[in-house]
């Protein structure tokens, strides 16, 4: 997750005007349906989503300790990725881009995305992301390997399950995230008009695994805790709550954050946004705990952007969690008929 200077107050400024300037007209489906979200949680409490946390960390191991974009970790990142898709029947491809890196300098970089796309109309493609980078300082297992790997296990759970999508899902797995968001504001700047038109949803997965964490996911309406995101994006929050509601698990909403991650391109060009998110940098209140457990007035992620963001970081039961509830509302809009 990219951290994000200015105030709160501003980014929401910003954020409104570009969403009405915006003129999308993303395609809506009725997220009505879907898979049973008691069975799901009880099937991805088996699921691989740890294994793929360490490979990812034995890349970092093995390429300086980290996978930011434009180096050898991502590299492999990616070629882990790719196989693991390929082996349960996608056909990936890259999306290759530039951006300028740090330092005094500023030269270009070159890092790519990786698409995969199941079957199902592409008038309205559901787009299911989250950042593939890390930090330079750490090998980002929480921050996003967490996500990498809930987007993983939904993607090849639809396809052990034999899931015949009437809406194309379009796994994304995002490059350059921890630089300016650049991997999916490219994706975003390269849709044309009728492609933007034809998106009708965006869910992201950002951190999903974090030690003191809490479940969360985006107040699409605004009702909550920030502003609302496109028509659109209520729909979204709703199907969360439906999961968690279903399985007895305590969760909140979080707010749409200026800049803060990979939905901020699909919110600015009036595509509907929602998803996951277990927390950085704030710390646990009383009544948190009280919901989830863990330790109160600790940061929810003391490792965020930090070398010890490790396998040993990860909280399994949270990432289990989150992952069925990816998986849930990917299966719910993959199925939904048109509103």
């Amino acid at each position: 997750m990219m951290k994000r200077p200015g105030t709160a107050a501003a980014a929401a400024i910003l954020l409104a005007i570009s969403l009405v300037l915006s003129g999308c007209t993303a395609s809506r489906l009725n997220p009505a349906g879907g898979a049973d979200p008691r069975a799901l949680l009880a099937e991805f409490s088996g699921r691989g989503m740890m294994g793929h946390l360490e490979a990812l960390q034995r890349i970092a191991d093995d390429n300086g300790g980290n996978r930011a974009a434009g180096t050898s970790g991502y590299e492999a990142s990616g070629r882990y990725v790719e196989e693991q898709l390929r082996a349960a029947g996608y056909t990936p491809v890259r999306q290759t881009f530039t951006y300028r890196g740090d330092g005094r300098n500023r030269k270009q970089v070159e890092s790519f995305n990786i698409l995969a796309d199941t079957g199902g109309s592409a008038d309205h493609t559901v787009v299911v992301g989250g950042h593939l980078d890390s930090v330079e300082e750490g090998p980002g297992i929480n921050d996003n390997g967490s996500g990498v790997a809930a987007i993983l296990e939904t993607a090849k759970w639809m396809k052990e399950n034999g899931i015949s999508p009437a809406n194309r899902v379009r796994f994304a797995f995002w490059g350059a995230e921890e630089n300016d968001l650049d991997g999916s504001r490219h994706y975003v700047n390269e849709l044309s008009k009728a492609e933007k038109d034809q998106t009708a949803a965006y869910l992201n997965v950002d951190m999903a695994a974090s030690p003191n964490g809490v479940r969360s996911f985006h107040d699409g309406d605004g009702s909550d805790v920030g502003d609302a995101g496109p028509k659109g994006s209520q729909e979204i929050e709703e199907v969360f709550f439906r999961f968690f509601e279903s399985n007895s698990l305590p969760a909140e909403t979080t707010p749409f954050e200026d800049g803060d991650s990979d939905y901020d391109p699909f919110l600015r060009a009036g595509i509907p946004g929602g998803g996951l998110f277990t927390g950085e940098e704030g710390k646990k209140t009383k009544a948190q705990v009280q919901a989830y457990g863990g330790v109160a007035g600790k940061v929810l992620d003391s490792c965020y952007h930090k070398a010890c963001d490790t396998t040993s970081n990860a909280n399994a039961d949270l990432l289990k969690e989150m992952s069925a509830a990816m998986a849930y509302a990917t299966a719910t809009y993959a199925l939904a008929p048109r509103g």
